[in-house]
């Protein structure tokens, strides 16, 4: 079941490192000193951070906290405690909701979830898959609210899932490129921000590419009588198409000329740097013979 509620929900690309981190240290500690050499399979919990304003809901970063296996429920004297540290630092911050680990969610998962009420009224719910699955293209990340439906007549409150973008910054990419140890396909250690960020504009401009061709020959084949038209479809590619002008625009045109101007300016520091170089290694060579061949000519001979 999907959400109505109509919220926005931007993730940042942080919350899932920092939950991929928490369950892999977790699941190191307890191979670590398991017996067997197969840790059981284990929960993570914690709290996601960020901003809500208005009906946008932006999640920026994560904390974890610590889980009474016991009780099933959170140690709250934690939770307020690591809550007051993240308000120094960050004042706009606010307790946003909960994430965990599994491939469903379960029936004790309402309970923390209640639990969580009395801080945010509506919470969020994270729920990471750490299964790895190829085939897979999307994150394996769900985010899910609750909403009150009445079901046979009772009022309960269930999960629905809400959809949500990946919302980034240019700190964030390097970083989590950093994370990622992206190597460059030749197999040296040489990556940089550059090439990184390079690489993942050719694969979104080819994506683009593609997609735009499909349309072009989907449209080419309606014309001609081919395909039949599907005016939903049509309706979209019409009002994409309008929108097109509106990138031609003096601040469109300043933005790219600076943008192209930044490259230019990192080619040629690029270029001058190696020039440099080969002029330095070159002037160190010469010097080398030179004074080799200087004081093999400079020997005074006695008869």
């Amino acid at each position: 079941m999907s959400s109505s509620s109509g919220l926005t929900f931007k993730l940042h690309p942080l919350v899932i490192v920092n939950i991929s981190d928490h369950y892999t240290r977790l699941m190191a500690q307890a191979a670590a000193t398991g017996s067997a050499g197969i840790p059981p399979p284990l929960r993570v919990f914690g709290c996601v951070i960020g901003v809500q304003a208005g009906r946008n809901v932006e999640i920026f970063n994560s904390f974890e906290l610590k889980h009474d296996a016991a009780t099933d429920s959170l140690d709250r004297p934690f939770l307020e405690t690591k809550q007051e540290q993240y308000k120094k630092v960050f004042p706009k911050y606010d307790v946003l909701g909960w994430y965990s680990i599994g491939a469903d969610i379960r029936e004790s998962d309402m309970v923390i979830h209640k639990a969580l009420m009395d801080i945010n009224e509506s919470p969020v719910y994270l729920l990471l898959n750490p299964a790895i699955n190829p085939a897979r293209k999307e994150l394996p990340l769900s985010i899910y609210e609750s909403e009150l439906h009445v079901i046979d007549g009772v009022p309960s409150l269930i999960f629905v899932k809400a959809s949500y973008t990946i919302e980034t910054v240019e700190a964030e990419r390097i970083s989590v490129d950093h994370v990622a140890h992206i190597k460059p396909s030749d197999g040296s250690s040489a990556a940089t921000q550059l090439a990184a960020h390079l690489t993942g504009m050719h694969s979104a401009i080819k994506m683009l590419h593609s997609r735009i061709k499909v349309l072009h020959h989907l449209l080419a084949a309606i014309q001609k009588g081919d395909a039949p038209p599907e005016h939903a479809l049509l309706r979209q590619v019409s009002s994409l198409v309008r929108r097109l002008p509106a990138i031609d625009s003096p601040k469109f045109q300043d933005d790219f000329l600076m943008e192209y101007n930044d490259t230019l300016l990192m080619t040629y520091l690029a270029t001058i740097t190696k020039c440099s170089n080969t002029m330095n290694e070159f002037v160190e060579k010469f010097t080398t013979a030179y004074d080799k061949q200087s004081r093999r000519g400079g020997r005074t001979v006695f008869v």
